[in-house]
């Protein structure tokens, strides 16, 4: 099941990418992505202001997430085969070592960020896991993903708000 359309541009909301699949609901959808500046797990700084320009996917995830297992591998491909866009992963789960645990088990090459007191994860409103938040050149959050995401979303996502 599919939840909720990414509309038209007749919602007064600007120029909203044709091609995109259809998206969940969330209240930051067509709204600016929440800035990040943290450390991620390797040590390098993640800010989501300096990325403007170009498009960014922000993925929720968590090691008890079964939903997650599936949706994680494709992140990754995905984010192999698309070298211009930004990745950055954060893992809700309490543990330092669980996040270490979920980087090495799915190889994730992007930044992951741990985010043990749930600050990302309110601030971007995720209700459930995995959520995943692509935005555009602008910094506008354009397609967003809940466990409903198939294998061929996010890239058809990524593809549409990069023309």
């Amino acid at each position: 099941m599919t939840l909720g359309l990414v509309g038209t541009g007749a919602l007064g909301l600007g120029c909203v990418p044709a091609g995109l699949p259809a998206s969940a609901p969330s209240p930051l959808l067509n709204k600016p992505l929440p800035d990040i500046e943290r450390r991620a797990l390797d040590g390098t700084t993640v800010d989501t202001k300096s990325k403007r320009g170009s498009v960014v996917v922000v993925k929720f995830f968590a090691k008890y997430c079964e939903p997650c297992k599936k949706t994680l591998p494709v992140v990754e491909r995905i984010h192999q085969s698309h070298p211009a866009v930004t990745f950055v992963g954060v893992d809700e789960d309490e543990y330092v070592s669980e996040v270490e645990e979920m980087v090495r088990t799915y190889g994730l090459t992007f930044q992951v960020i741990h985010d043990a007191a749930n600050a990302l994860a309110g601030r971007f409103r995720v209700g459930q896991l995995p959520m995943t938040f692509v935005a555009d050149g602008t910094g506008t959050i354009r397609w967003v993903a809940g466990e409903t995401q198939t294998d061929g979303d996010l890239e058809q996502a990524i593809d549409a708000v990069q023309r």
